[in-house]
């Protein structure tokens, strides 16, 4: 283990008696940049090994020095699997991983801004219910550059063992005489019936997740959905909550009222579930902001699943009712917004990945293509000549510097750039607005009463501007995370902006006023849009959710 010298001041909050030297190594490893990236405290029962992790995780720098520290993370093993684990530390680090090994390469490729460095501080590996995966997480976990791990078992936990063969680690050992405090064992919680919506939805959902994942609770109790199944995904032996809760579980492990879990649990059942959950769940859910209109996932038969969703449109004008939904072969399908229903296909001879969608009042859609380029696909109205003259600007325009975003109205076409500015080419000219610090990911615009523009940018704010005046100098939202997609539109509640970040929120806001909501799918978000309605829509690599706002 590196030797370190002993900060001489703590700010008053002191290890627990008999763990100073193990809280001065831990502390000597951390200031090393030449350390083993894992350090594996070890000792008995009763050795304050726990104890040494939680100090850790909320001791700060001395008094008086303001110099930021990575963010230390502390994830509790005990009963936990893999997957479970996955989640938990996905969600602290500003990331969304469906498995393990999502949350890997997901640390590993991500923007620095959502995560800068971290240390996971790791306890009770030898409680865990599935040690030796997590082993195996662990050691992949300390290959990624940004992480630190620190992880707690007793001497004799097998998985420990693993994690000290072939591997470089530090090891700070509390063995060194009687242990400062005799363990306390929790007693076994029980299990909930993974079968029943509401004690799904009021249980512990690390418990949940451990007991789907494990099966270690029976299907169907008396009293509970444990009558004839239907075909389909009722074959998870949970009618159908055992699918849907692995699809949304990054979500539903969040700390959030039984409410809000049954409303995303119910965004996420497909439609060969238990019929009988649905409404049980939408009762569950009735204290919920949100109310669920519709939802489609992969494997949805009636009416089909649309495919994987990476950019939404919202069509207006002859399209009115109409969602464009294009996937990543450049592929755009029409639905219908009230039921996703499909009509049809947009005729267009986009070549590669589409990145954004511009309906036109008129009926055009305009589309920006993965290389920054400007594409028409013309409605059956036909387009005055003004507007042409117009898009053939803004495509001569972006031929020779490519955009990064798109929006429309009728008669501006909103373009971003990767420098941080945004472009409105309006029949009255071009103006612009430096918005953005690194690439704008999404632009917006709403023809209201007074017509603004929306922008999101990598920089993890949104900002409104109206052409030809300054942009509002307070952003209207600002995370630490990327913003992935944006969309804003005029509806009969005033206009409404939904944003999403890569960290897997989406919110609606109200620029003139009014709460925002928010809300977690589950898996990463790709695209949102705002319907005439009012309605949210939420698209994923699997699914495609609709949501009303409750008035």
């Amino acid at each position: 283990m590196p030797s370190a010298t002993p900060s001489p001041a703590w700010d008053g909050r002191r290890p627990t008696t008999g763990t100073e030297p193990g809280a001065t190594a831990l502390l000597g490893w951390l200031t090393d940049p030449d350390a083993p990236r894992l350090c594996l405290v070890t000792g008995a029962p009763g050795s304050g090994k726990t104890a040494l992790l939680g100090w850790l995780a909320a001791h700060g720098p001395r008094s008086g020095r303001t110099r930021r520290r990575p963010a230390r993370v502390l994830v509790p093993l005990a009963g936990q699997s893999a997957l479970g684990t996955a989640w938990a530390v996905a969600d602290r680090l500003g990331v969304v991983a469906g498995t393990p090994g999502d949350l890997v390469g997901a640390l590993a490729t991500s923007e620095a801004r959502p995560t800068g460095r971290a240390v996971l501080l790791l306890t009770d590996l030898h409680a865990a219910a599935e040690p030796d995966a997590l082993a195996r997480l662990v050691t992949e976990l300390a290959e990624v550059g940004r992480v630190r791990l620190v992880v707690e078992a007793r001497d004799d936990t097998p998985a420990l063992a693993a994690l000290r063969a072939g591997h470089r680690v530090a090891v700070v050992d509390l063995d060194g005489g009687p242990g400062p405090f005799d363990p306390v064992e929790e007693p076994a919680r029980p299990l909930p019936d993974l079968s029943d919506p509401a004690a799904v939805c009021a249980a512990d959902p690390l418990l949940v997740t451990t007991a789907y994942v494990t099966g270690s609770a029976p299907a169907g109790v008396p009293g509970t959905l444990d009558g004839p199944e239907p075909s389909g995904e009722t074959a998870d032996g949970h009618g159908g909550l055992r699918t849907a809760w692995m699809r949304a579980g990054q979500s539903l492990c969040r700390a959030q009222p039984p409410a809000d879990r049954a409303l995303v649990l119910l965004a996420a059942l497909g439609d060969g579930a238990d019929p009988r959950l649905r409404p049980t769940l939408a009762e569950l859910a009735a204290g919920a902001p949100w109310r669920l209109r519709w939802a489609r996932h992969r494997g949805d038969l009636t009416p089909p699943w649309p495919g994987p969703v990476t950019v939404l449109g919202a069509a207006g004008g002859p399209l009115e009712g109409t969602l464009l939904v294009g996937d990543r072969t450049g592929t755009v399908r029409l639905l219908r917004e009230a039921d996703a229903g499909s009509a049809g296909r947009l005729a267009h001879a986009v070549p590669g990945r589409i990145t954004a969608l511009a309906p036109a009042p008129d009926g055009t859609v305009l589309i920006l293509d993965d290389r920054g380029r400007l594409h028409t696909v013309r409605g059956t109205a036909s387009r005055p000549p003004y507007l042409e003259r117009l898009t053939e600007a803004v495509s001569a325009t972006l031929a020779r510097h490519p955009g990064t975003a798109l929006a429309a109205i009728g008669g501006s076409v909103v373009v971003g750039d990767r420098l941080g500015s945004v472009h409105a080419f309006g029949l009255t000219g071009l103006h612009q607005a430096a918005s953005h610090s690194g690439r704008v990911t999404a632009v917006a615009a709403v023809d209201s009463a007074t017509p603004f523009v929306c922008s999101g940018g990598a920089d993890g704010t949104v900002r409104l501007w109206t052409p030809g005046r300054d942009p509002v100098p307070e952003p209207l939202a600002d995370r630490r995370s990327p913003v992935v997609s944006l969309h804003a539109a005029e509806t009969p509640h005033g206009p409404l902006v939904a944003v999403a970040w890569g960290d897997g929120l989406v919110e609606l806001h109200r620029p003139e006023g009014g709460p925002k909501l928010s809300f977690r799918p589950g898996p990463p978000v790709r695209a949102v849009a705002v319907t005439g309605s009012g309605s949210l829509l939420v698209g994923t690599d699997e699914s495609l959710l609709c949501l009303a706002a409750k008035k």
